[in-house]
């Protein structure tokens, strides 16, 4: 199934977190949250301005990003657990430094 989100939405899926501390405890699932960090799978073209004018989302699919704990409607979709949510919950990109 392919899903393409409307207007300033965004389908995010979660990256998981370690399982270990840097002690090397592990941690069991019950115990972790959830992570705040996930990747964007897809994007809407964007919301509309004041003016009627369409304005483009400053993210891309394929791009990291952090949002908030509580951020984002849970779906599930072709068997994965997925986020829809507004570009505005997304806090900021994480780009890789140069090698």
């Amino acid at each position: 199934m392919k899903f393409r989100p409307l207007h300033d939405r965004v389908l995010v899926r979660r990256v998981e977190q370690e399982e270990k501390t840097a002690g090397g405890i592990i941690i069991p699932d019950t115990a972790q949250e959830k992570p705040m960090e996930g990747e964007i799978i897809s994007a809407g073209p964007g919301a509309k301005n004041d003016k009627g004018e369409l304005a483009p989302l400053d993210v891309k699919a394929g791009d990291r990003v952090l949002f908030g704990k509580w951020s984002g409607t849970e779906v599930k979709i072709d068997g994965q657990e997925l986020l829809i949510m507004k570009e505005s919950d997304i806090m900021g990109v994480i780009e890789q430094a140069a090698a």
